[in-house]
């Protein structure tokens, strides 16, 4: 189970339009250090605004720490942007330098996936929103569907720590040493509202299983509803019987799920599990408005999580990641209307009569992309692609 620290205030924001105001203000306000860790650093009018509030901090004298993932961020290390933050004192790192010849290596897909953000250690930012914007894909008129939560209160002590003990391994593994401020900053913890919050990283290191088994938790525990939204839906196997096993007892089951193909392998893959997953009771909605990136849940009205980790191997097995749990049923609340507010108004359906005529063609390709999943697994990590089966 996850540890729950009491006595947090929370804010749900969706999509780009809440988050990054409330991200650059909370930059502009900093007074001592900022940690950013994100997948994506575009440079585009959403990269340059935030790199533009982190150039500011820096120039004022605040500790400026952004850690990127080379292979996500296509190259943004070597970028002007990146060379302006250094100029001006701020410190940006690369996770995992990305190589060409590194495509064949089984460690291509060990990426740091997080979206994390903690300013003085007095608030953080936990999501699935990229530093990128929402309206890049000029396919659709409507920004990408997400989620993030800003948090302050006690559980700022775990957060702080993850963002500084990550930073720390990877300048050590690439400077041998640790670029640490001059003195150690405390987090401030003091109550700031009454929300029960954990926060749940993984990693290959102690926390390999902590985000999947969190949902498998909750799921076996639903009393009445669980809600799902996710852009990568890949279940494992554990993953997939509880959502039957839920059903079973009476909850019912909704998945919100891309409907749009924005990368033909995970959209295929995924929908391979469809014909199982329907059979067994469990309700799909395909998301059609906008491109879905979200990854967050609801269960009985109570429990939520918003995070970084996609329901698929490369997010549960390999990558690095960060999602936060709350056990309070207003927030939830929030959540739970946001989604069935998108279910009715952007979503489709997916019917089980339909389903099983579709096309010879659409279900080869969704064979296919199953195939190449556990193959890419196989290559990637040992064994692993058997949990997935």
């Amino acid at each position: 189970m996850p540890r729950y620290e009491a006595g947090n205030a929370v804010r749900l924001l969706k999509c780009g339009d809440e988050f990054f105001p409330a991200l650059e203000a909370a930059i502009d306000a900093a007074q001592s250090e900022v940690h950013l860790q994100t997948y994506i650093f575009a440079r585009d009018a959403i990269g340059q605004r935030i790199t533009a509030a982190l150039l500011r901090a820096a120039q004022r004298g605040v500790a400026v720490r952004a850690l990127i993932d080379d292979f996500g961020s296509d190259g943004f290390q070597d970028s002007a942007a990146a060379g302006a933050l250094r100029d001006a004192g701020a410190r940006v790192l690369a996770f995992r330098p990305w190589r060409r010849w590194r495509w064949f290596t089984s460690g291509r897909l060990r990426r740091m996936h997080r979206k994390l953000a903690v300013i003085d250690a007095r608030v953080a930012f936990v999501g699935g929103i990229n530093i990128q914007d929402d309206f890049d894909d000029p396919r659709s008129p409507l920004g990408r569907l997400d989620y993030a939560l800003q948090v302050e209160g006690p559980v700022l002590a775990t957060i702080h720590a993850a963002a500084c003990s990550l930073w720390g391994r990877v300048s050590w593994s690439q400077f041998k040493r640790r670029w640490r401020p001059s003195r150690r900053l405390e987090p401030i913890t003091n109550s700031r509202g009454e929300v029960p919050v954990a926060f749940l990283q993984r990693d290959h290191l102690h926390h390999r299983n902590a985000i999947e088994e969190t949902y498998v938790e909750a799921i076996a525990s639903a009393r009445d509803e669980v809600i799902v939204a996710n852009a990568y839906f890949f279940p494992s196997r554990r993953l997939r019987e509880a959502l039957a096993a839920a059903v079973r007892r009476g909850v019912r089951v909704r998945l919100l799920l891309q409907g749009r193909a924005e990368y033909w392998f995970n959209h295929y893959a995924s929908r391979a599990l469809y014909a199982d997953l329907l059979r067994a009771g469990v309700e799909i909605h395909e998301y059609t408005r906008s491109h879905l990136h979200a990854k967050v849940a609801v269960v009985d009205g109570e429990w939520m999580t918003v995070g970084s980790s996609n329901i698929e191997p490369f997010s549960l097995l390999l990558a690095k990641e960060a999602n936060v749990v709350v056990n309070h049923a207003r927030t939830a609340t929030v959540l739970h209307d946001s989604l069935l507010a998108e279910m009715q108004t952007g979503a489709r359906p997916v019917l089980r009569e339909q389903w099983e005529s579709l096309p010879l063609w659409e279900r080869v390709q969704c064979r296919a992309a199953l195939r190449l999943a556990h193959l890419a697994l196989t290559l990637s990590m040992r064994g692993a692609e058997r949990r997935f089966i």
